[in-house]
């Protein structure tokens, strides 16, 4: 079974012509069956992310850039309720009657919960990692920062510095960006990391934008936990710093068929470092 070895380059996706508004998206695999994938913050349609194990369970994937990355504007959907319904109406325009699950990764898993709450004719089951819930979130420091540096008027520029230090102190730069994903010493995560995962993610970080779509990430979602009658796995790990390990735990409380998972993972980043053999098995049982 394979983890986090996908190639970190850029892949193709299209755009399609929506009421709701355009939709950006990547349709890759031949299975029989479909999940979609939300990404989180600073993802588009274009970049992959612990993908193979939905490939080893028999499905393909179906990856929409959500409201203000890529080529979705904001204007689509603009809500997590919103863009749910549009990306109801893309499976539907892809003769997608019915998904495996949708998959939910950090601030995406709002967008994939309201899609399960609207859709449930649609949603099989539901995977959630290291998933935003209902709490507030995020903190007022790190709302303040957010909007100074990922504010769609500056965050190219943001961008541009970082994929810089990246390209010219790569160690320096990965123990800047982990240091706001793990609650644990940036030196000790980054001793967990092979040779093979450090270069992944510093090529992952390298493709990274905001667009507008972070700034909105980081407004209140109305709860709609309650809603969901899918069966559940939320998947987290107790050092990540971005999203505290108490949202899992009030996903968990508030959706009445969901099972946790807890991560031994580092960070936010629970497809690297130690353990993530056992989530990906889990997940194929999960969607078998």
């Amino acid at each position: 079974m394979t983890t986090t070895s996908q190639a970190c380059s850029e892949r193709a996706s299209v755009v399609a012509e929506l009421t709701a508004g355009p939709v950006e998206y990547r349709l890759e695999g031949d299975g029989p069956r479909t999940v979609v994938l939300f990404h989180g913050g600073h993802m588009r349609a274009g970049l992959a992310l612990g993908e193979e194990v939905y490939a080893d369970a028999g499905c393909s994937v179906l990856a929409p850039s959500r409201p203000g990355y890529g080529r979705t504007p904001l204007a689509t959907g603009t809500t997590a309720a919103g863009f749910a319904d549009a990306t109801a109406q893309l499976c539907e325009v892809l003769g997608i009657d019915r998904l495996a699950a949708v998959v939910g990764i950090s601030a995406g898993g709002r967008t994939a919960l309201s899609l399960a709450a609207r859709h449930p004719h649609l949603v099989e089951r539901v995977i959630l990692q290291s998933s935003v819930g209902f709490l507030p979130w995020p903190d007022r420091l790190t709302r303040l920062g957010g909007r100074a540096v990922f504010d769609g008027r500056v965050e190219a520029g943001t961008w541009a510095i970082l994929r810089l230090l990246l390209r010219v102190a790569p160690s320096l730069g990965l123990r800047l960006l982990l240091r706001d994903l793990s609650v644990l010493p940036v030196g000790q995560v980054l001793r967990n990391l092979s040779a093979a995962e450090r270069s992944l993610l510093i090529c992952l970080f390298a493709s990274m934008r905001s667009g507008r779509g972070f700034v909105a990430d980081m407004l209140p979602v109305p709860d709609c936990a309650a809603q969901v009658t899918q069966p559940t796995l939320v998947m987290a790990a107790r050092h990540d710093r971005s999203v505290p390990f108490t949202h899992a735990e009030s996903l968990v409380a508030t959706i009445p068929s969901a099972e946790l998972v807890v991560s031994q993972a580092d960070s936010h980043m629970i497809w690297f470092g130690p353990g993530y053999s056992r989530l990906a098995a889990r997940i194929v049982a999960f969607l078998a």
